[in-house]
């Protein structure tokens, strides 16, 4: 197999489909998160909602790039999350999600192979190879929060 296609396999298990290495992904643990759950404060943590936005927008701004555009992403904005209000607002944010996660794995599986070894936008930030792995860990890292706030969420309904 192909790493290009490699890396996008690990990516849609971690976003969409997968459920082998721990078990879930990302669409599972939203899909059934009310609006109103998704923008519940739990002490000092984020929300999910916040979270879900935080991966999207890393997401997002990868895709640009992929597709031949500028990184135009910057990490103080991460956490902007426009308002959820009403169950439209959360399924147009997890629709986003879903879309832009279908679009990164299918621009990564199209990515000739050589250009993982390419700089990524600016020698600092290292190679395509690393900065689509860095996505996958980053998904992996925010989902295990996701996780954990949904079952704190869930024992305060009990």
């Amino acid at each position: 197999m192909k790493s290009t296609t490699q890396i996008a396999k690990q990516f849609r298990e971690v976003h969409l489909d997968g459920d082998w290495v721990v078990a879930t992904n990302l669409k599972v643990q939203l899909s059934d998160i009310t609006w109103k759950q998704a923008t519940t404060k739990i002490g000092s943590l984020n929300t999910i909602g916040a979270l879900a936005f935080h991966l999207n927008y890393y997401v997002a701004g990868v895709v640009n790039v992929l597709k031949g555009g500028s990184l135009d992403i910057r990490d103080k904005y991460s956490f902007d999350l426009p308002p959820i209000e009403s169950k439209k607002d959360w399924d147009k944010l997890l629709n986003k999600i879903w879309s832009d996660a279908e679009e990164f794995a299918t621009l990564v599986e199209q990515m000739p192979e050589e250009k993982l070894s390419d700089i990524f936008v600016k020698k600092e930030y290292g190679n395509y190879q690393k900065n689509l792995h860095v996505i996958i860990e980053h998904t992996y890292y925010h989902l295990g929060q996701i996780v954990l706030i949904k079952k704190l969420l869930l024992e305060d309904i009990k």
